[in-house]
Protein backbone atom coordinates (compact mmCIF):
# COMPACT_ATOMS: atom_id res chain seq x y z
CA UNK A 1 0.00 0.00 0.00
CA UNK A 2 2.06 3.08 -1.08
CA UNK A 3 -0.54 5.81 0.53
CA UNK A 4 -0.69 3.92 3.83
CA UNK A 5 0.69 5.91 6.74
CA UNK A 6 1.58 4.27 10.11
CA UNK A 7 -0.35 5.64 13.49
CA UNK A 8 1.60 4.50 17.31
CA UNK A 9 3.45 2.05 15.12
CA UNK A 10 0.24 0.27 13.55
CA UNK A 11 0.73 -0.07 9.46
CA UNK A 12 -2.87 1.70 8.58
CA UNK A 13 -4.39 2.83 5.39
CA UNK A 14 -4.95 6.05 5.74
CA UNK A 15 -9.21 6.94 6.14
CA UNK A 16 -10.79 10.01 7.94
CA UNK A 17 -12.58 8.09 10.02
CA UNK A 18 -9.78 6.18 11.46
CA UNK A 19 -9.54 6.07 15.01
CA UNK A 20 -8.09 3.44 17.51
CA UNK A 21 -7.85 4.25 21.07
CA UNK A 22 -5.16 3.13 23.43
CA UNK A 23 -6.98 -0.23 24.92
CA UNK A 24 -7.85 -1.22 21.48
CA UNK A 25 -3.72 -1.77 20.92
CA UNK A 26 -2.36 -5.03 20.36
CA UNK A 27 1.16 -5.52 20.16
CA UNK A 28 0.97 -8.13 17.67
CA UNK A 29 -1.56 -5.71 15.47
CA UNK A 30 -0.32 -5.20 12.29
CA UNK A 31 -1.27 -4.33 9.04
CA UNK A 32 -4.48 -2.65 9.50
CA UNK A 33 -6.80 -1.55 6.50
CA UNK A 34 -9.87 0.83 7.33
CA UNK A 35 -12.44 1.33 5.02
CA UNK A 36 -15.88 3.22 4.31
CA UNK A 37 -17.96 5.86 3.07
CA UNK A 38 -16.99 9.41 4.28
CA UNK A 39 -15.88 9.13 7.97
CA UNK A 40 -17.58 6.11 8.57
CA UNK A 41 -15.87 2.89 9.29
CA UNK A 42 -17.74 0.18 8.14
CA UNK A 43 -14.63 -2.35 7.07
CA UNK A 44 -11.75 -3.16 9.45
CA UNK A 45 -8.98 -5.90 7.94
CA UNK A 46 -5.59 -6.66 10.05
CA UNK A 47 -3.22 -9.14 11.28
CA UNK A 48 -3.46 -10.26 14.51
CA UNK A 49 -0.75 -12.70 15.45
CA UNK A 50 0.04 -14.10 11.83
CA UNK A 51 -3.61 -14.35 11.16
CA UNK A 52 -5.79 -12.05 8.91
CA UNK A 53 -8.93 -10.90 10.48
CA UNK A 54 -11.77 -8.93 8.76
CA UNK A 55 -14.39 -6.80 10.82
CA UNK A 56 -17.54 -5.50 9.35
CA UNK A 57 -20.32 -3.45 10.80
CA UNK A 58 -22.74 -4.98 9.86
CA UNK A 59 -21.92 -8.55 11.01
CA UNK A 60 -20.89 -6.82 14.33
CA UNK A 61 -24.14 -5.10 15.36
CA UNK A 62 -25.84 -8.57 14.10
CA UNK A 63 -23.86 -10.99 15.56
CA UNK A 64 -22.56 -12.54 12.71
CA UNK A 65 -18.52 -12.48 12.95
CA UNK A 66 -16.90 -15.95 13.24
CA UNK A 67 -16.04 -14.75 16.70
CA UNK A 68 -19.71 -14.50 17.85
CA UNK A 69 -20.09 -18.22 16.64
CA UNK A 70 -21.02 -20.96 19.16
CA UNK A 71 -20.75 -18.40 22.05
CA UNK A 72 -23.86 -19.28 24.92
CA UNK A 73 -23.15 -15.96 26.27
CA UNK A 74 -23.62 -13.59 23.90
CA UNK A 75 -26.63 -11.61 24.77
CA UNK A 76 -29.78 -12.02 23.33
CA UNK A 77 -29.74 -9.86 20.30
CA UNK A 78 -26.74 -10.91 19.02
CA UNK A 79 -28.49 -14.04 18.57
CA UNK A 80 -29.72 -15.88 15.16
CA UNK A 81 -32.75 -16.27 16.50
CA UNK A 82 -33.09 -12.39 17.15
CA UNK A 83 -32.23 -11.73 13.61
CA UNK A 84 -34.53 -14.54 12.77
CA UNK A 85 -37.22 -13.04 14.23
CA UNK A 86 -36.71 -9.63 12.99
CA UNK A 87 -36.70 -11.08 9.38
CA UNK A 88 -39.87 -12.91 9.66
CA UNK A 89 -41.63 -9.67 11.59
CA UNK A 90 -40.75 -7.78 8.55
CA UNK A 91 -42.11 -10.69 6.17
CA UNK A 92 -45.07 -10.47 8.07
CA UNK A 93 -46.12 -6.92 7.59
CA UNK A 94 -44.72 -6.96 3.46
CA UNK A 95 -47.53 -9.71 3.50
CA UNK A 96 -50.17 -7.79 4.89
CA UNK A 97 -49.22 -4.52 2.69
CA UNK A 98 -48.89 -6.69 -0.48
CA UNK A 99 -52.51 -7.82 0.63
CA UNK A 100 -53.93 -4.55 0.87
CA UNK A 101 -52.34 -3.48 -2.09
CA UNK A 102 -53.85 -6.45 -3.86
CA UNK A 103 -56.97 -6.06 -2.10
CA UNK A 104 -56.73 -2.03 -3.41
CA UNK A 105 -56.07 -3.00 -7.29
CA UNK A 106 -58.90 -5.65 -7.90
CA UNK A 107 -63.19 -6.33 -7.10
CA UNK A 108 -63.25 -8.35 -3.58
CA UNK A 109 -66.67 -7.61 -1.68
CA UNK A 110 -64.19 -6.16 1.45
CA UNK A 111 -65.26 -2.27 2.12
CA UNK A 112 -62.24 0.76 2.41
CA UNK A 113 -62.56 0.55 5.90
CA UNK A 114 -61.50 -2.78 5.92
CA UNK A 115 -58.79 -2.89 3.58
CA UNK A 116 -57.53 -0.08 5.72
CA UNK A 117 -57.30 -1.96 8.73
CA UNK A 118 -54.86 -4.58 6.45
CA UNK A 119 -52.76 -1.61 6.25
CA UNK A 120 -52.76 -0.66 9.93
CA UNK A 121 -52.05 -4.73 10.99
CA UNK A 122 -49.22 -4.83 8.14
CA UNK A 123 -47.73 -1.45 9.83
CA UNK A 124 -47.33 -3.00 13.58
CA UNK A 125 -45.01 -6.07 12.55
CA UNK A 126 -42.74 -3.32 10.41
CA UNK A 127 -42.75 -0.93 13.62
CA UNK A 128 -41.74 -3.53 16.13
CA UNK A 129 -39.09 -5.23 13.61
CA UNK A 130 -37.80 -1.73 13.21
CA UNK A 131 -37.45 -1.57 17.22
CA UNK A 132 -35.78 -4.81 17.51
CA UNK A 133 -33.09 -4.07 14.75
CA UNK A 134 -32.49 -0.14 16.04
CA UNK A 135 -32.33 -2.28 19.46
CA UNK A 136 -29.67 -4.59 18.30
CA UNK A 137 -27.55 -1.66 16.60
CA UNK A 138 -27.75 0.29 19.56
CA UNK A 139 -26.54 -2.34 21.82
CA UNK A 140 -24.10 -3.39 18.92
CA UNK A 141 -20.29 -4.44 20.29
CA UNK A 142 -17.69 -2.02 20.17
CA UNK A 143 -14.45 -2.66 18.10
CA UNK A 144 -11.82 -4.35 19.70
CA UNK A 145 -9.03 -5.88 17.69
CA UNK A 146 -9.24 -8.82 20.36
CA UNK A 147 -12.76 -9.41 20.29
CA UNK A 148 -15.41 -7.30 20.40
CA UNK A 149 -16.25 -5.91 23.64
CA UNK A 150 -19.95 -5.90 24.64
CA UNK A 151 -21.71 -2.41 25.64
CA UNK A 152 -21.88 -2.30 29.79
CA UNK A 153 -25.67 -0.57 30.02
CA UNK A 154 -28.64 -2.01 27.84
CA UNK A 155 -30.01 0.91 25.89
CA UNK A 156 -33.65 1.18 24.15
CA UNK A 157 -32.95 3.67 21.35
CA UNK A 158 -29.35 5.13 21.76
CA UNK A 159 -27.02 7.45 20.72
CA UNK A 160 -24.45 6.35 17.82
CA UNK A 161 -24.21 8.72 15.04
CA UNK A 162 -20.88 7.87 14.21
CA UNK A 163 -22.59 3.92 13.37
CA UNK A 164 -24.23 3.87 9.69
CA UNK A 165 -25.85 0.69 10.77
CA UNK A 166 -27.73 2.74 14.01
CA UNK A 167 -28.37 5.63 11.54
CA UNK A 168 -29.89 3.57 9.09
CA UNK A 169 -32.27 1.46 11.82
CA UNK A 170 -32.82 4.08 13.69
CA UNK A 171 -34.22 5.91 10.59
CA UNK A 172 -36.17 3.48 9.51
CA UNK A 173 -37.98 3.21 13.00
CA UNK A 174 -38.86 6.90 12.93
CA UNK A 175 -40.30 5.84 9.51
CA UNK A 176 -42.46 2.69 10.42
CA UNK A 177 -43.74 4.82 13.45
CA UNK A 178 -44.92 7.65 10.68
CA UNK A 179 -46.41 4.72 9.04
CA UNK A 180 -48.56 3.76 11.87
CA UNK A 181 -50.47 7.23 11.89
CA UNK A 182 -50.25 7.18 7.99
CA UNK A 183 -52.28 3.38 8.05
CA UNK A 184 -54.38 4.35 11.23
CA UNK A 185 -55.66 7.79 9.80
CA UNK A 186 -56.90 6.35 6.85
CA UNK A 187 -59.21 3.53 8.68
CA UNK A 188 -61.82 6.39 9.56
CA UNK A 189 -60.79 9.01 7.10
CA UNK A 190 -61.43 13.12 7.41
CA UNK A 191 -63.84 14.87 5.20
CA UNK A 192 -61.42 17.24 3.20
CA UNK A 193 -59.35 17.08 0.80
CA UNK A 194 -56.54 18.74 2.22
CA UNK A 195 -57.35 17.05 6.07
CA UNK A 196 -56.78 13.72 4.16
CA UNK A 197 -53.35 14.99 2.57
CA UNK A 198 -52.07 16.16 6.34
CA UNK A 199 -53.45 13.32 8.33
CA UNK A 200 -53.25 10.66 5.87
CA UNK A 201 -50.84 11.48 2.56
CA UNK A 202 -48.20 13.71 4.80
CA UNK A 203 -47.40 10.49 7.64
CA UNK A 204 -46.94 8.45 4.65
CA UNK A 205 -44.78 10.75 2.79
CA UNK A 206 -42.55 11.06 5.61
CA UNK A 207 -42.46 7.39 6.60
CA UNK A 208 -41.43 7.15 2.69
CA UNK A 209 -38.30 9.29 2.63
CA UNK A 210 -37.12 8.21 5.93
CA UNK A 211 -37.45 4.41 4.15
CA UNK A 212 -35.00 5.65 0.99
CA UNK A 213 -32.71 7.27 3.73
CA UNK A 214 -32.46 4.33 5.64
CA UNK A 215 -32.27 1.87 2.60
CA UNK A 216 -29.28 4.17 1.56
CA UNK A 217 -27.26 4.11 4.55
CA UNK A 218 -27.94 -0.10 5.18
CA UNK A 219 -26.45 0.35 1.07
CA UNK A 220 -23.94 2.35 2.00
CA UNK A 221 -22.75 0.01 5.06
CA UNK A 222 -22.33 -3.19 3.80
CA UNK A 223 -20.84 -1.81 0.42
CA UNK A 224 -18.39 0.00 2.20
CA UNK A 225 -18.58 2.82 0.38
CA UNK A 226 -21.38 4.55 -1.99
CA UNK A 227 -21.87 2.28 -3.80
CA UNK A 228 -21.24 -1.28 -5.19
CA UNK A 229 -21.86 -4.03 -6.95
CA UNK A 230 -22.08 -7.81 -5.03
CA UNK A 231 -24.61 -9.87 -6.45
CA UNK A 232 -23.03 -12.89 -5.27
CA UNK A 233 -22.74 -11.62 -0.98
CA UNK A 234 -26.22 -12.66 0.89
CA UNK A 235 -25.71 -9.30 2.69
CA UNK A 236 -25.62 -7.33 -0.25
CA UNK A 237 -28.24 -8.70 -1.57
CA UNK A 238 -30.76 -7.80 1.28
CA UNK A 239 -29.65 -4.26 1.85
CA UNK A 240 -30.23 -3.78 -2.19
CA UNK A 241 -33.55 -5.38 -2.43
CA UNK A 242 -34.77 -3.59 0.63
CA UNK A 243 -33.19 -0.17 -1.39
CA UNK A 244 -35.70 -1.09 -4.35
CA UNK A 245 -38.43 -1.68 -2.15
CA UNK A 246 -37.93 1.68 -1.05
CA UNK A 247 -37.77 3.51 -3.91
CA UNK A 248 -40.55 1.56 -4.93
CA UNK A 249 -42.55 3.19 -1.40
CA UNK A 250 -41.22 6.50 -1.81
CA UNK A 251 -42.79 6.69 -5.52
CA UNK A 252 -46.21 5.13 -4.48
CA UNK A 253 -46.36 8.02 -1.54
CA UNK A 254 -45.69 10.46 -4.06
CA UNK A 255 -48.51 9.11 -6.16
CA UNK A 256 -50.90 8.78 -3.24
CA UNK A 257 -51.40 12.41 -2.34
CA UNK A 258 -54.92 13.69 -2.37
CA UNK A 259 -55.77 16.43 -4.96
CA UNK A 260 -58.47 19.10 -4.21
CA UNK A 261 -60.72 17.92 -7.18
CA UNK A 262 -61.16 14.20 -8.05
CA UNK A 263 -57.95 12.04 -9.18
CA UNK A 264 -57.86 9.66 -12.12
CA UNK A 265 -58.95 6.23 -11.04
CA UNK A 266 -55.51 4.55 -12.74
CA UNK A 267 -53.31 7.23 -10.81
CA UNK A 268 -54.62 5.12 -7.21
CA UNK A 269 -54.31 2.07 -8.94
CA UNK A 270 -50.39 2.92 -9.46
CA UNK A 271 -50.06 4.12 -6.30
CA UNK A 272 -50.91 1.06 -5.10
CA UNK A 273 -49.42 -1.08 -7.52
CA UNK A 274 -45.84 0.60 -6.61
CA UNK A 275 -46.97 -0.17 -2.96
CA UNK A 276 -47.23 -3.93 -3.40
CA UNK A 277 -43.92 -4.51 -5.29
CA UNK A 278 -42.48 -2.55 -2.97
CA UNK A 279 -43.76 -4.95 -0.43
CA UNK A 280 -42.85 -7.88 -2.25
CA UNK A 281 -39.15 -6.46 -2.45
CA UNK A 282 -39.47 -5.91 2.26
CA UNK A 283 -40.80 -9.55 1.68
CA UNK A 284 -37.65 -10.65 -0.07
CA UNK A 285 -35.72 -9.14 2.07
CA UNK A 286 -36.66 -10.29 5.27
CA UNK A 287 -36.81 -14.10 3.94
CA UNK A 288 -33.44 -13.25 2.82
CA UNK A 289 -32.15 -11.76 6.76
CA UNK A 290 -33.63 -15.28 8.22
CA UNK A 291 -31.30 -16.87 5.87
CA UNK A 292 -28.42 -14.84 6.75
CA UNK A 293 -28.88 -15.42 9.83
CA UNK A 294 -28.48 -19.20 9.82
CA UNK A 295 -25.29 -18.55 7.60
CA UNK A 296 -23.20 -17.45 10.28
CA UNK A 297 -19.58 -17.31 8.08
CA UNK A 298 -16.62 -19.52 8.06
CA UNK A 299 -14.02 -17.10 7.93
CA UNK A 300 -13.46 -13.29 8.74
CA UNK A 301 -12.72 -13.25 5.16
CA UNK A 302 -15.15 -11.12 2.72
CA UNK A 303 -14.13 -9.89 -1.32
CA UNK A 304 -14.68 -6.29 -1.13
Amino acid sequence: MSDATTINGLHAEPHPGFALSAREHHPNLRDLIVRGPGRFVTYRSYLLQGRRVVWLARYNRKGLLPVHAGDGTLPIWLRPSFNSWIGALFALGSLLFMLGAGLSLFPNPLTPVQIAVVFFLGSIPFTTAGFLQNFQAANAPVFSPTGPRHVQQVRLLGWRPRSLGWLSTITQFAGTIAFNFNTFDAIHPLGLWYQQDLTIWLPGLLGSILFLVSGYLAFMETSHGYWSWKPRSLSWQIVFINLVGCVLFMTAGVLAFIPRAPEPGWLADLANAHLGFGAFCFLVGGLLLIRESRQVPESDAEPV
